[in-house]
């Protein structure tokens, strides 16, 4: 087992340096950079000190040097914790991720649960009582949260809530207590406002796992070694949530390494139409302007989950069906 959990860990290094340096090639490939854009800017404003301010960027982040200078100064930079400046902003990044890392996780985090916690027991019914009213039930609210968008579930929960139960939507607070020091009513408020971004982001991903849990435990219950163990004469409780529920669970298990990209960017579109305070609308700015250290700081941070999502769903694969373990 330690020998397995070493080689996952050498191949996830050497692919973090790698997304790394082609991320940030692919950050500088657009022609100028923000930079520029922030010298006409600071020359518009009539200041005098606009070159000196141009000049010590350029000093500090090496954007006069050759790429490859660049990249070494960003990254080294990076391992320290400085995650540079944002020129778009005019604060450090450090200050704008942080700022906004807390809801993003809690939303994202919450969703993330409430789609497992309802998918998996809906696709564990559907598929033992296949074709029945429930399972086509199922099978149709799954096809239908399957092709409809977010966003225009968030649009018709803003309108329940508006209308059918007179809170405030649109953000996760109320004006009142956007400012406001934390306590027992600003949670409360809280609160009301947070139920709407995780059901729509957590319906989103709900519907796509039912069907995969539906479809894997149906492969899994026409398997010969289920056969057998109802043939052994084990209650079909024990053949279903011992045997085929536990290998139904693979392709669930690596989705949901795959999903923790989500707990930075979060859902984007939904958090924009809902005017959330998360990274991911921050992130869609930084790509648009070419702010290429905020931009570049959620890039490396998405795929270092990415990876880590990777890493700890082979880890737990590993202890879910000891056979991967030596492939």
């Amino acid at each position: 087992m330690l020998a397995f959990i070493g080689h996952r860990l050498i191949y996830m290094i050497t692919t973090m340096i790698l997304v790394s340096l082609v991320g940030f090639m692919l950050i500088n490939l657009p022609p100028g950079s923000y930079l520029d854009v922030y010298r006409a800017e600071l020359q518009m404003l009539g200041t005098s000190t606009a070159e000196q301010q141009i000049q010590a960027l350029n000093q500090r982040y090496a954007l006069d040097r050759p790429i490859y200078e660049q990249f070494i100064r960003w990254a080294s930079g990076f391992v320290r914790g400085d995650f540079g400046r944002s020129f778009m902003y005019n604060r450090e990044v450090n200050t704008l991720i942080w700022s906004r890392i807390g809801y993003t996780l809690t939303i994202s985090g919450l969703s993330l649960l409430f789609s497992w916690l309802i998918a998996i027991p809906i696709g564990i019914y559907s598929a033992t009582h296949k074709y029945t009213v429930w399972d086509n039930v199922f099978t149709f609210l799954s096809f239908i949260g399957l092709s409809i968008p977010g966003f225009l579930i968030a649009l018709v929960l803003m309108v329940i809530s508006s209308r059918v139960f007179g809170w405030s939507v649109g953000g996760l607070f109320s004006r009142e207590f956007v400012d406001a020091a934390w306590s027992w009513p600003r949670v409360v408020d809280f609160l009301q406002h947070l139920w709407i971004p995780v059901v729509v982001v957590g319906l989103s991903g709900t519907a796509g796992i039912v069907r995969m849990m539906r479809g894997n435990l149906l492969d899994i219950l026409n398997m010969q070694y289920v056969q057998t163990a109802r043939a052994k004469g084990l209650t079909e409780n024990v053949v279903v949530y011992k045997h085929a529920v536990r290998n139904a669970l693979h392709p669930l298990i690596m989705s949901l390494g795959m999903s923790l990209p989500q707990l930075i960017s979060g859902a984007t579109v939904v958090s924009i139409v809902l005017s959330l305070p998360t990274v991911g609308p921050l992130y869609f700015v930084a790509l648009r302007s070419q702010d290429m250290f905020l931009a570049g700081t959620f890039l490396i941070f998405l795929s270092f989950m990415l990876i880590v999502g990777n890493f700890l769903a082979d880890i737990a694969l590993a202890f879910v069906d000891p056979r991967i373990r030596f492939e």
